[in-house]
Order: C-alpha cells, then structure tokens, then sequence
C-alpha cells in the first residue's frame, strides 16, 4: 500500500494552520497542536524538522512561536512531503542506474511508465499550496470553533 506516514500528515496539518493564520501571523505550538488535534508527543518532532527543512520559523520564548518563513502561496504539498518522506519514488526501479542494478534496464515496458506515473504525482503535489488549501479549509465546518479568523 503506498501512503504517506501518520508525522507527514500532521506536517501538513502544521503548515495548514499557519497558512490560515495569514502571512507573518505567529502561532503558538500549543494553539495548532490543539487546533489541528496532533499528539503532543509528535509536535516537537514534527516543528524541528519543519524548522529544518525551511518550512516553518520558530520563535522562542513566552511571546514566540511558529510562522510560514515565506508566503504560503510559495509552499507546496510536495515540499512538506518530500521533507518527511523523502524524495517521491514510486518504484526502486526509477532509482536504479544500470545493467549491475537491474537486468532489465534498457529493455523494460515498465519502468517508462512508473516513471511517467511518478512525474504526474510530483507535477500535482508541486501544485497545491497552502494559500488554496487553507482558503478551502475555511468553506469546511469544524467540530470545534475556529482558531483563527480570515483576514
């Protein structure tokens, strides 16, 4: 089965909740760890490599927190992916680089085509930013009252 891990997901939840917080805006961890309902024990790991990767500023201290180090129309799904996951890689094959690897290089009907179905996946997670999914998380009702407001 091929899905993303449960920290990639509540990644994403992380960026999306700065990305409805606005640009600049600063977000306590504790604010978003309740907002976005991430198990206290991941959210330190998951702000550290954010923070690691670029995706995310921290702010220590009483009056720090969390914000998007650039605009969240810049911030792709691809980039929060790959920062948890790794580079996207459908198959082993696509990273095998010759004859010792595969016996089947050069001759394969198959690799060209995990190769295109890659490309598609990459393509469509590079097009989603966080500026669209969080203004389509805002025409989605919440169980709780909404943590930030639109502005």
């Amino acid at each position: 089965m091929l899905r993303i891990n449960r920290q990639t997901d509540y990644a994403v939840r992380v960026v999306l909740a700065l990305a409805r917080a606005g640009q600049g805006a600063r977000v306590s961890s504790a604010a978003i760890q309740r907002e976005m309902q991430i198990p206290k024990a991941f959210m330190a790991r998951i702000v550290a490599q954010l923070a690691q990767a670029g995706l995310v500023t921290t702010f220590p201290g009483r009056e720090g927190g969390l914000s998007l180090p650039r605009p969240p129309e810049q911030i792709t799904l691809l980039e929060v992916v790959e920062a948890f996951e790794g580079k996207l890689l459908l198959s082993e094959c696509l990273h095998l680089n010759g004859e010792d690897d595969c016996p089947f290089v050069g001759h394969c009907p198959v690799r060209p085509n995990w190769g295109r179905v890659q490309g598609a996946m990459a393509r469509e997670m590079a097009a989603i930013h966080f500026a669209q999914l969080a203004a389509d998380s805002l025409s989605i009702p919440v169980k709780e009252p909404a943590l930030f407001v639109a502005g």
